[in-house]
């Protein structure tokens, strides 16, 4: 029995019972049974289905993001923009992309010697599909996954996480809403310690995992001994540069929402800024003003909430002292509660790559600023990680905006806005390095649901053999060589003269 309590006030919120890794093979296969029925179904009749999905959402939003901020201690207005509302909004595009995205596609013929060939690719679904989602966006973040999924005709396990099991209550409550039949889809509550490696022996056919580096690298590698299948969405460090030309009052006020929206806790959000040096002292001064007039709490006027965990509160903790410790500064900060998991909003300034805080991500409330003198610097520092999910420039000039987002090493870049991309469920979310394996959202997204296959039909399957088949000889070698000459030899005359060759070989193939 896991007992969860409210991050920001710590009162009681739910108890809920763990089940084993048994109960979970048990649903798996209940899964795979019910999947092709489900699969059968054609793709506008699970749209049907799942468009009731966003009814509940619409109709419940004020449930769902209360539960949300319970179990995260976000406010209730982060819990609304950025995973509520997305979520409605993602549904739509879902159902028309999954419809267009399932359709058999003829593919181009890729040479003359291929004219008899007819090619299509099919998409189709895996089976049963396991999701495992992660506490700071226990929603918004395993929709995408789910909705898609589902309209692929996929069977889903979901495995909230631990502090967010009363969001897995939703989603069922939400699926069966929509007709969704229950071993089609269904939520498993386990102990976080357990559940990636039940989930890679209960015979899912896939694994989406959210969370940490260090257990994303675990995940992958257990999973490589039974060859599962895996899309890894891990961590960010993630950069913003502050271009001399910027609107330096949006830069501010947007670094301030997406480095410190749920608490900082957002593994797209704003966690190094980079400023040219011209804007610098004007970008500081109004972030720290800003910083100045937050509020922290759980009310509608608060702006900004409590970490979720004590693990992570302390995180904070220690690479903000770190940071100190090696010269860094404090700039400004934020005045929050001392009791539960609160944090301030910190400001650091002096900061160097030597420091934890620009090393490794820190998912907390800290922006820690550096200033850059040329566009080289700040690229080259923006790069200067292992890790590589998303970055954002701040320019009027669109062809600065373009050359410079070409040149950072991150799956997502936006101008001049931060981390919204994922509330767009056409935009591919995931990123370089060590942040993920795979991508969700978009077409990419829809990709990591689905296997292809490729199905070539003959024109002449009533001809004795290909010319290519046995029995070889001389006369085979010469033949198919002189296609490659008439295809790619040079002189005119030539070429035609291979091209008679070329018929005349295929014309004796035609032979019993």
């Amino acid at each position: 029995m896991t007992e969860i309590v409210k991050p920001a006030t710590g009162e009681f919120l739910a108890a809920v019972e763990n089940e084993s890794p048994e109960s979970l093979k048990e649903k798996v296969a209940r899964a795979r049974a019910a999947q092709p029925a489900w699969a059968a179904l054609t793709v506008r009749e699970r749209a049907r289905h799942l468009r009731l999905v966003r009814e509940f959402v619409v109709t419940n939003a004020d449930r769902i993001s209360g539960t949300i901020a319970d179990c995260t201690g976000k406010t209730l207005n982060d819990a609304f923009v950025t995973e509520t509302f997305p979520a409605a909004l993602a549904v739509g595009y879902y159902c028309k992309a999954v419809a267009r995205f399932m359709r058999p596609r003829r593919l181009g013929r890729s040479s003359v010697m291929f004219f008899n060939k007819r090619s299509y690719l099919y998409n189709e679904p895996y089976g049963v599909v396991g999701i495992i989602s992660p506490w700071n966006y226990p929603f918004g973040i395993p929709f995408h996954e789910v909705v898609a999924a589902l309209l692929a005709g996929n069977a889903v396990v979901l495995k909230v996480a631990g502090q967010a099991q009363p969001v897995g209550g939703l989603f069922a409550e939400m699926m069966r809403h929509a007709g969704i039949p229950d071993d089609v889809f269904s939520v498993v509550t386990m102990a976080g310690a357990v559940a990636g490696s039940a989930m890679i022996h209960s015979g899912i056919a896939k694994l989406f995992f959210t969370g940490s580096v260090a257990v994303g690298k675990r995940l992958m590698a257990e999973a490589a001994d039974v060859l599962l299948p895996v899309s890894l969405e891990l961590g960010g460090n993630d950069a913003m540069i502050v271009c001399d030309d910027a609107n330096v009052a949006r830069a501010a006020s947007g670094a301030v929402w997406a480095g410190l929206s749920n608490a900082g806790q957002s593994c797209g959000g704003v966690e190094r800024i980079y400023v040219y040096d011209p804007v610098y002292d004007e970008f500081m001064s109004r972030l720290e003003t800003i910083v100045a007039g937050l509020r922290h709490g759980v009310d509608l006027e608060a702006d900004i909430g409590s970490l979720t965990t004590a693990s992570q509160k302390q995180t904070v903790e220690a690479h903000i002292s770190d940071a100190l410790a090696k010269g860094a500064r404090i700039r400004a900060r934020s005045s929050a509660p001392e009791d539960g998991f609160f944090h301030a909003v910190v400001v650091l300034e002096n900061v160097t790559h030597e420091m934890d805080v620009m090393r490794h991500e820190t998912f907390g409330p800290i922006l820690a600023v550096m200033r850059v003198e040329s566009e080289d610097e700040a690229v080259r520092l923006a790069n200067d990680s292992y890790l590589g999910l998303t970055a954002s420039v701040w320019t009027k000039n669109t062809k600065t905006a373009r050359r410079i987002a070409a040149r950072l090493e991150a799956g997502a870049v936006t101008v001049n806005d931060h981390l919204m991309s994922h509330g767009m469920a056409e935009t591919p979310w995931g990123g370089y390095k060590q942040s993920s394996i795979g991508r969700s959202h978009g077409g990419p997204g829809l990709s990591e649901v689905v296997r292809s296959k490729v199905v070539v039909h003959d024109s002449l399957h009533r001809l004795p053999r290909n010319i290519w088949w046995h029995p070889y000889s001389g006369s085979v070698y010469r033949g198919l060589k002189s296609g490659l000459f008439f295809l790619f030899g040079t002189g005119s005359l030539r070429r035609l003269a291979h091209l008679f060759a070329l018929i005349r070989f295929y014309l004796s193939r035609l032979k019993y």
